[in-house]
């Protein structure tokens, strides 16, 4: 893999977290607007968007921790 399309892939995972965690926080917001409950459903938001977000860069970086590819990615690769 070279070196740009590494730099892309950290970039891709940097752009899902913030963007995760940007739209569960405003979710709570709203909710907490609509509700009236003003900073418990933001927070829950911002705690609900940090495990997503982590969890899918776990999702995101396993294949290149293991070293070893799905069996969709080679079902993908022998095409």
């Amino acid at each position: 893999m070279s070196w740009r399309s590494f730099a892309l892939r950290l970039l891709g995972v940097g752009f899902y977290v913030a963007i995760t965690i940007v739209l569960f926080t405003l979710g709570g917001l709203w909710l907490d607007n609509k509700v009236g409950t003003t900073p418990i459903l933001a927070l829950i938001g911002v705690t609900l968007g940090t495990f997503v977000a982590m969890f899918g860069v776990y999702l995101m970086v396993r294949p290149g921790l293991t070293g070893t590819l799905s069996n969709e990615e080679k079902d993908k690769e022998k095409d």
